[in-house]
């Protein structure tokens, strides 16, 4: 049996390896958020978790060979950068202020509104199936909120409002990526969001001291960390086989819940994110079986046409 025939398997092998290490530094990530902002405001913890990051970003920038800084697409960079930077801001302060295993629940309704945003503003078709799963989503969505209940916390809509403005942030990448590669939309987007964020952290302005150093500079290594992963990972595998794979985010931020900040798991948020986790799984699935039909199907139209 020839090398060949084994690298679709070992790049399947390999993408899990990335999305799992691309999880664990999220998760890492959101720890760190929650400690940093017991000592300096959200907004502090946002610029610091950006200029770190862009100084993660300084050894492959400077590895022979790579040109990442090559773009004609600076003003789509600078809307990518802002809409990222208030979703970042309202996840941050979720984070930070919500139960962890809550924040993290609310944050995968990402891929619902990506759906709906992919509709209106790519023009994508969304057949039925889809839809149900975007609605089943939403409920549980509703679940874990509870608007009108006596458990409700408006900070959850905060955390809804990141969700929402992340969407829009991934439809403009999906368009970005089309002429860029993966690591110059990193590298612009922290050229952009560091001077950006400076200037809500200027408002609320406290130096850090003591160990708030090391929580956000750990904010900003493992969150770079986790994107240059994620893309990597979904550069080799498919998004239906990587997603539930990084569901592994919300039991590890909840076991650090506990152990770290006593936080134990409300029922509604454990039935609400079963509910979107498998409405997600649900969407990357139905996503990879059209790609594959699609790809299919390419080839026959075009051996109709040369017949």
């Amino acid at each position: 049996m020839s090398p060949a025939t084994h690298l679709p398997s070992n790049d399947a092998l390999r993408a899990a390896l990335l999305m799992l290490g691309s999880t664990m530094a999220f998760g890492i990530m959101a720890v760190a958020i929650r400690l940093a902002t017991a000592h300096v405001p959200t907004q502090e913890v946002a610029f610091f978790r950006n200029a770190f990051g862009l100084l993660a970003m300084v050894p492959m920038l400077l590895r022979p060979g790579n040109a990442p800084l090559r773009t004609q697409q600076l003003p789509r960079y600078f809307v990518r950068s802002a809409i990222g930077l208030g979703s970042m801001l309202c996840g941050f302060w979720a984070v930070g202020h919500l139960p962890l295993s809550q924040a993290v629940s609310l944050s995968y309704s990402t891929p619902l509104f990506v759906t709906i945003a992919a509709v209106l503003w790519l023009g994508e078709i969304v057949r039925a199936r889809r839809w149900a799963a975007v609605i089943c989503g939403f409920i549980g969505v509703l679940i874990i909120v509870r608007p009108g209940q006596a458990g409700f916390e408006a900070g959850t809509l905060v955390a809804v409002l990141g969700a929402l403005l992340s969407a829009v942030v991934a439809i403009q990448i999906k368009q970005l990526t089309r002429t860029d590669g993966a690591d110059t939309v990193v590298f612009y987007t922290y050229v952009f969001w560091v001077p950006m964020s400076l200037v809500p952290a200027l408002f609320v302005w406290t130096w850090p001291a003591g160990i708030a150093w090391l929580w956000l500079a750990a904010t900003g290594v493992f969150g770079t960390l986790g994107q240059l992963l994620w893309t990597r990972a979904l550069r080799l595998g498919e998004v239906s086989a990587l997603t539930p794979i990084s569901f592994m985010q919300l039991p590890l931020v909840a076991m650090f819940g506990w152990l770290l900040f006593g936080e134990t798991l409300d029922r509604w948020t454990v039935i609400g994110a079963c509910i979107i986790l498998g409405s997600n799984a649900y969407i990357a699935h139905r996503e990879a079986v059209l790609k594959r039909r699609a790809a299919s199907q390419a080839p026959c139209a075009t051996g109709k046409v040369t017949e």
